[in-house]
């Protein structure tokens, strides 16, 4: 089975940065879009970057400029750099890939990791 594991959350100050990582492991024939959701308390769940096989990227408007998202196809892993960081970017943060388990599938399926949080505050 496959198995998404983020690593990277934590407590930062107003301004400071944190990185995120995501590896993907177990039945992968290949993977297409990566990418990185979060949901605040009380609030839906959003996309926040994402990132195609080819390396087009995506981002929401408010995070523009400040995050950057990155994947090494040789481990199977998503990265989200997270520069000047708000208190508004607390939340928790979620990967997905969108994998091809055999070269015997057409569908892509969509697994999610299990969220690591993220907290922004003085």
């Amino acid at each position: 089975q496959v198995q998404l594991v983020e690593s990277g959350g934590g407590l930062v100050q107003p301004g400071g940065s944190l990185r995120l990582s995501c590896a993907s492991s177990g039945r992968i024939f290949s993977i297409n879009a990566m990418g990185w959701y979060r949901q605040a308390p009380g609030k839906q769940r959003e996309q926040v970057a994402g990132i195609t096989s080819g390396g087009s990227t995506n981002y929401a408007d408010s995070v523009k400029g400040r995050f950057t998202i990155s994947r090494d196809d040789t481990k199977n892993t998503v990265y989200l750099q997270m520069n000047s960081l708000k208190p508004e970017d607390t939340a928790l943060y979620y990967c997905i890939a969108d994998i091809r388990e055999t070269p015997f599938m057409n569908n892509l399926r969509r697994f999610w990791g299990q969220g690591t949080q993220v907290t922004v505050s003085s």
